[in-house]
């Protein structure tokens, strides 16, 4: 039997995914809970459990003259990662990755900023390592993304805010987005490995600016990637399915 907190979290997605996809709109109600337990196959302490998760997340209301309903989208808790992940799940909308990339390019340059000015040696390491597994990726073939996501996370991390490092959770999926878009460009990420490279070695210098510039030519390099993306409404990349991994390429110099 699975321990009582997966079930409780595998409930919670279940029901959230289906409000974000839209089976419960906004204003509607859910199910009530000997419903929700006959069709989910658990108790009503699980159930209970994971209504008051929805409501604490801001999809959901609970009242004795409201019963249990759907909020609008924008009383969600966007800053939630469940929230980012059951949206990535039901499909990223052009709008919320505009709202992402916007977000992103005002949180992540100010970030980097403070991770130049704080980044102890154990920081460092960590994304000399993220950084290593990218070019290791790149030489051998591999998971770059999951490198990328890495190194830029480790960025985050690095400038200690506590704050920050909330919303690097719900920068995650376009992060994950835009690395997958540049991946399928050819050598898109060999050619992103010395922008990569710059904001680091500008942060191991201590030097704000130099980092706060280097990273702004990362982030609006993808911003252009995307863009093209959306114009042409070829299709996004699921975040429901594993990144593609790199194949191995020729030899070539890579720094």
């Amino acid at each position: 039997m699975a321990p009582i907190k997966n079930v409780h979290g595998h409930t919670l997605d279940l029901l959230g995914e289906a409000i974000v996809a839209g089976r419960y709109p906004p204003g509607s109600s859910i199910p009530p809970e000997p419903a929700l337990c006959e069709e989910l196959g658990v108790s009503r302490t699980v159930v209970r459990e994971a209504v008051k998760s929805l409501v604490a997340k801001g999809l959901i209301v609970t009242g004795p003259k409201v019963g249990t309903r759907v909020l609008a989208s924008e009383q969600w808790n966007w800053f939630d990662p469940d929230v980012v992940i059951w949206q990535s799940k039901a499909g990223l909308s052009r709008e919320f990755l505009r709202d992402l990339q916007e977000l992103r390019r005002i949180v992540e340059p100010a970030a980097v900023r403070l991770a130049a000015e704080r980044a102890t040696p154990a920081d460092l390491d960590g994304i000399e390592t993220a950084y290593a597994g990218m070019k290791d990726a790149i030489d051998n073939g591999g998971d770059y993304v999951r490198h990328d996501l890495l190194f830029h996370q480790g960025l985050l991390r690095a400038c200690h805010n506590r704050m920050v490092v909330q919303m690097s959770k719900a920068l995650g999926a376009l992060l994950r987005t835009s690395f997958e878009i540049s991946t399928s460009k050819p050598d898109g990420p060999a050619k992103s490995l010395p922008l990569h490279r710059a904001v680091l070695d500008a942060v191991i210098a201590h030097q704000p600016q130099k980092a706060e510039r280097a990273i702004l030519v990362l982030i609006d390099g993808a911003a252009d990637d995307i863009e093209l993306v959306l114009a042409s409404r070829r299709k996004l990349p699921s975040l429901a399915l594993p990144a593609p991994r790199l194949k191995a390429r020729t030899k070539e110099v890579t720094r």
